[in-house]
């Protein structure tokens, strides 16, 4: 069970919250969702093809929206804002301005917020960029996994999975690879996990790279 679905869709409410938080009525739901879909793709479009940062989107962790009836407000974790603020602040009200008019929100205001993460690879999201950078390096599989783990453990981190799937150093036969260090207890939902999956497009095909982070085990009263 606690392998064969989304670790943090299983502990929402227990332990984890959602990503978007913000109420509609039924007939509206689906439009609030396409809503949110539009922005953080629109976001993260706009820094890799606008080049605000030197790497892309791997500076982006996740993006948080809530929602009142006046107000949208988005924040942006990112492991490394400095680099991102430094080199072209003027980016910032630029992408504002855009994503107001793509989104046609003229009766709301739009508030973006930038969030610094304290450990950048403590969080997979950041990671899995990096292992995704190292492939298409033509840095083998292993060490690409191996180098993204020490980052981690410099991080602090509890425990780590990292799980590549696919086409694996351009072999014929596509197979599954992973590599564990330290306690990654996915099976019991008072353990708090970061989680992502994150797509990686080849020469030889597309590689699924998964990554598990144990951030700590809390006591629930039910």
């Amino acid at each position: 069970m606690g392998q064969k679905i989304n670790p943090l869709g299983f502990r929402l409410g227990i332990n984890q919250e959602h990503y978007s938080i913000w109420f509609s009525q039924p007939k509206k739901y689906s439009e609030s969702l396409q809503e949110d879909q539009k922005i953080r793709s629109f976001i993260r479009n706009y820094i890799e093809n606008n080049k605000i940062s030197p790497s892309g989107v791997e500076r982006i962790s996740r993006i948080m929206i809530y929602k009142r009836i006046d107000l949208i407000e988005v924040r942006i974790f990112i492991g490394f804002p400095k680099l991102l603020l430094e080199n072209r602040p003027q980016e910032l009200e630029e992408l504002k301005r855009t994503l107001k008019k793509k989104l046609n929100c003229c009766n709301r205001k739009l508030n973006i917020v930038i969030m610094k993460i304290e450990k950048p690879y403590s969080n997979p999201n950041i990671l899995a960029e990096f292992i995704a950078g190292q492939i298409k390096n033509r840095v083998s599989v292993r060490q690409a996994m191996k180098k993204a783990i020490e980052l981690a453990e410099e991080a602090d981190t509890k425990g780590i999975q990292i799980q590549i799937a696919g086409r694996l150093n351009g072999q014929d036969i596509a197979r599954v690879q992973w590599i564990r260090e330290g306690r990654v207890p996915r099976q019991t939902i008072r353990a708090t996990f970061d989680y992502c999956s994150y797509p990686v497009r080849t020469i030889y095909g597309v590689l699924g790279i998964k990554i598990w982070i144990f951030v700590h085990e809390a006591k629930i009263n039910f």
